[in-house]
């Protein structure tokens, strides 16, 4: 049994289940999105709802100033207040529409947000006041998941993994979940429970920063924009030479790593069938480093729905099913996972393991603003 198995083996008592909330914003920061669960932090796991609420275009730009350029830190700490507000505000909005299930939530999973992201170095450094937020919500909130990660030898990502791999705990084998969030990332499971997990490409932040920069649309999610251009293979061809493509899983990239991807030449719509075709490519290229291919893949996150994207991983498998097949939304999956990882470190559980991560040991990673009741 590996470090991941033994991070879910079986327990000799059910544990209670308990209501959870995730919180984390988009990575262009757009929005945030807040969803609850209720979960035994294991694979016992009820998806209820999720909510995603825009963020005023002062917080929005804040966001994308401070991620892309370097900032003062007084006004680093100003963005910071401003958001945690924003994530108070989405609670209440989860509130309002699942207010039995949200009245008896016991802690928040917060993964805040990403302004630098240095895995190789060991440095990630996300803003969101988990003292703030717990005051205004009178809620526990379990932050800072990425950090101790990377002390313990880890990349900080993908954190989704052992959360897909609880939603797949009864799926037949090989399991495969493929996350095409911002990052496109894969969780893969064997037939004797084994895990292999990793970021394996671009995602929908490099889709969603042309289309709205050059063709001028707020998003690509329907395929409008990319299913009128057509595909540069030299561009794919040229942009999957990158290094970090034949690196090993598990992997996490940078923003370097992705420098291979120049669709500068190319027309609004060209660039952006270009684009789709390497998260697609890089899907598969990722596939053929697995032991055994699935059969099946299951598909979450915004290019879930992507008609191009899907159209090419069909060709990979018998079947492509979306998550909302199995009542679980594609869109709040991922704040999801950080109220299920909110209840393992409560627990005392690892929330990342050598498989998933890359960190030396399976660890309950993170901090919480208070002593949990499982603690």
């Amino acid at each position: 049994m590996n470090d991941a198995s033994k991070a879910n083996s079986a327990q000799v008592t059910s544990p209670p289940l308990q209501y959870a909330i995730g919180l984390l914003s988009s990575v262009t920061g757009d929005a945030v999105e807040a969803a609850i669960i209720e979960t035994d932090g294991r694979d016992e796991i009820r998806s209820i709802g999720g909510v995603r609420l825009p963020c005023p275009e002062t917080l929005h730009w804040g966001l994308l100033e401070a991620t892309q350029n370097d900032m003062p830190s007084t006004e680093i700490f100003r963005l910071e207040q401003e958001l945690t507000r924003h994530y108070v505000l989405a609670v209440e909005q989860l509130r309002a529409c699942w207010g039995d299930e949200v009245a008896k939530a016991t802690v928040i999973g917060l993964d805040g947000h990403t302004l630098r992201r240095l895995p190789q170095e060991g440095i990630s450094f996300q803003i969101g006041n988990p003292w703030l937020l717990a005051e205004l919500t009178g809620l526990p909130v379990v932050t800072d998941f990425r950090r101790y990660d990377m002390a313990i030898g880890g990349q900080g990502a993908p954190l989704e993994a052992m959360y897909h791999w609880a939603l797949m705990a009864r799926e037949p084998r090989p399991a495969l979940m493929l996350n095409l969030g911002p990052v496109t990332s894969l969780t893969w499971l064997s037939r004797d429970n084994n895990i292999i997990a990793g970021d394996v490409g671009p995602g929908f932040e490099l889709l969603d920063e042309w289309v709205q920069e050059v063709a001028e649309a707020p998003h690509d999610y329907d395929g409008r924009v990319s299913k009128a251009g057509t595909v540069d293979q030299a561009s794919v061809k040229y942009a999957l030479e990158s290094p970090f493509f034949s690196r090993p899983l598990p992997r996490t990239p940078t923003r370097s790593d992705f420098e291979t991807i120049d669709v500068s030449g190319l027309s609004p719509t060209d660039g952006a069938a270009t684009i789709c075709a390497i998260i697609a490519e890089s899907v598969l290229s990722a596939i053929e480093q697995l032991p055994e291919r699935p059969t099946l893949a299951w598909v979450t996150g915004a290019g879930s729905r992507h008609p191009l994207i899907i159209e090419r991983l069909s060709t990979a498998f018998d079947e492509v099913r979306n998550v909302s097949q199995r009542n679980l939304n594609p869109d709040t999956l991922h704040a999801e996972s950080f109220g299920w990882l909110a209840v393992r470190y409560q627990r005392g559980l690892p929330v990342s393991t050598p498989e998933t991560t890359g960190c030396r040991v399976a660890a309950c990673a993170g901090m919480c603003t208070s002593r949990g009741p499982w603690s």
